[in-house]
């Protein structure tokens, strides 16, 4: 099988290339690693040509990244929870990729191939965010070529210690796709047991829209709290009226507001209100034992047709002669 693979990759080489990166830089699980590394092989044995290799995996990451960018920035904030409810860490794909951005902006780009999991955010949340176009195909192209260009790099530099590895999965026959299949499926089982610990270690009591809509009517209303992070709100400004945002690096501004005998009413927009959930088990932690997420968060409490409000605009960034 081994042997069948490489001739498949020398007989149609270029192309092979392009599309199993475009596919795999679309979200398909189909790793474009493996092929990079065997096509750079066969570039250091003068079967396939290294600048073309290189082209045509730039190419393939270019035209799926940019049509995720395009999505982002027509779709917003929509796109990027829509990738990461399917992804296999859903509970942490948009907070981590928000975090990212917003410590690296658009620079982000360019190590986001090496980040799982980031891969296939990146683009659209960056487009969300507003990064112009040249920009991004600037940034988005120069980590594309660091990306490809590692593991072609790798095939050609040991191209003779790659046709050994091919030659001894050949021999190993069935038993070595056997053991990479089970290795496989392993790590997505370890994936969805880490996620059932999270969701029962955060499982509690949530309050509804409707619920929520009448408390806040009443004599004694309970704090409403934003926990999402900076780059979320850029990304959806809308808010419940009234709400604060939390800093959740600094956890000082709410504490000076809310007595441990408030209640409090936190949500976010991530899938299974993770976010809200795990800042409330802090809250718990620190006394307050009047607190819940909001269930559905704020896209149920705009679906109930409740009160919104949005923020105002960020400026621009200032010009700076990084780009970024």
């Amino acid at each position: 099988m081994a042997q069948e693979i490489v001739a498949l990759i020398a007989q149609y080489g270029l192309l092979l290339v392009f599309a199993n990166v475009l596919v795999e830089q679309a979200g398909v699980p189909v790793p474009a690693l493996p092929t990079l590394v065997v096509a750079g092989a066969l570039a250091g044995d003068g079967r396939l040509p290294l600048a073309g290799v290189l082209l045509a995996a730039l190419a393939g990451c270019l035209l799926s990244d940019y049509a995720w960018y395009a999505a982002g920035r027509r779709y917003g904030s929509r796109v990027t929870r829509t990738l990461c409810r399917i992804s296999l860490s859903p509970d942490s794909c948009v907070r981590q990729s928000e975090l990212r951005f917003q410590r690296w902006r658009g620079q982000v780009l360019l190590v986001a191939k090496f980040v799982p999991g980031l891969s296939t955010v990146a683009p659209p949340l960056v487009g969300a965010l507003g990064l112009p176009p040249l920009r991004f195909l600037l940034l988005d192209g120069a980590g594309s070529l660091l990306w490809a260009g590692a593991a072609v790099m790798l095939g050609y530099a040991f191209s003779a210690q790659v046709d050994r590895v091919l030659a001894a999965l050949e021999s190993a026959g069935t038993l070595a796709v056997e053991a990479l299949a089970a290795l496989l499926l392993a790590y997505v089982l370890l994936k969805w047991w880490q996620r059932w610990r999270l969701l029962r270690s955060l499982r509690m009591a949530r309050i509804g829209v409707d619920e929520l809509s009448r408390a806040l009517a009443s004599a004694h209303p309970p704090l409403v709290v934003d926990v999402r992070s900076p780059a979320a709100r850029r990304l959806d400004t809308r808010v419940i009226p009234g709400a604060l945002l939390l800093d959740t690096n600094d956890f000082g501004s709410m504490l000076a507001v809310a007595a441990p005998e408030r209640e409090l009413v936190l949500y976010c927009n991530c899938p299974n209100e993770v976010s809200a959930a795990r800042i409330a088990s802090l809250l718990a932690r620190r006394g307050y034992r009047r607190v819940r997420p909001l269930l559905g968060g704020l896209d149920a409490w705009d679906a109930a047709g409740f009160a919104l409000e949005r923020l105002a605009p960020e400026p621009a960034p200032e010009p700076s002669s990084r780009v970024a």
